[in-house]
This record gives structure tokens, C-alpha cells and sequence, in this order.
């Protein structure tokens, strides 16, 4: 699962690997070292009626209602976001399913999905 942040924008790209998983058991999650800390960051689903952000103890949780889940999980639907409130600031979050690139790179792209534009 990639993460970018950029401002108040907050995008993950998820695998094939990856949506089946968060399909199938409503988590999935990554973490990085920063030497004796970590980032984690995941996504699960969730009861409630939107999608939330939190950020607590170095982690980064974005919760999805189970309803958008599966609509996710089992279309072509590309991704969803949503705007997830914090008093007077907002956080733009935004989930997608991983295209491979349109130029070849030398990562493995094996577990992403085909470019619909290739």
C-alpha cells in the first residue's frame, strides 16, 4: 500500500493484493521504520456511516463504512474519496486501486492492476 500526503490530502494506492485482502478481512496495513519508531498506517472498515481519519501514537487509521468497502472491493470502481472534518480544518482522503504505469519502470508491477489507459 503506497501513502502520499500532500497538504491536507492523503491518498492510498492499494494492490490487487491488497484489496483482497481489505476485502476479505475489512485491514490492511504497512509500516515504516524511522529507527527506533515507526509510521503504520492501514485501512479498515468500519460501522460507521463515513469514512474517518485519526491520527494517534504514530498511526495513521482511516476507517471505511463496510457499504463502501464492498462496493470497492468487488466493481471496477476505481477508488472513492472523501472530506473527514476536524473542527474548522478538513482532510481530503482518497483511496485507489494501484494502476501499473504507462512507461515501464524497473519495479515489480506484477500485483497492480492494467492501466485502462494502456
Amino acid at each position: 500500500m503506497k501513502l502520499r500526503i500532500q497538504g491536507n490530502t492523503l491518498r492510498l494506492r492499494l494492490s490487487k493484493t491488497e484489496v483482497d485482502t481489505f476485502a476479505q478481512n475489512g485491514l490492511v496495513k504497512e509500516h515504516t521504520e524511522f529507527g527506533d519508531t515507526s509510521l503504520t498506517y492501514l485501512l479498515e472498515s468500519t460501522d460507521k456511516k463515513n469514512v474517518t481519519a485519526t491520527f494517534e501514537m504514530n498511526v495513521i487509521r482511516i476507517g471505511v463504512p463496510e457499504s463502501i468497502k464492498t462496493q470497492w472491493t468487488t466493481t471496477v470502481q476505481v477508488g472513492f474519496d472523501a472530506i473527514v472534518k476536524f473542527g474548522k480544518q478538513k482532510l481530503e482522503v482518497l483511496v485507489e486501486k494501484d494502476f501499473q504505469c504507462l512507461v515501464p519502470r524497473k519495479e515489480d508491477e506484477s500485483d497492480l492492476y492494467v492501466n485502462p489507459r494502456a
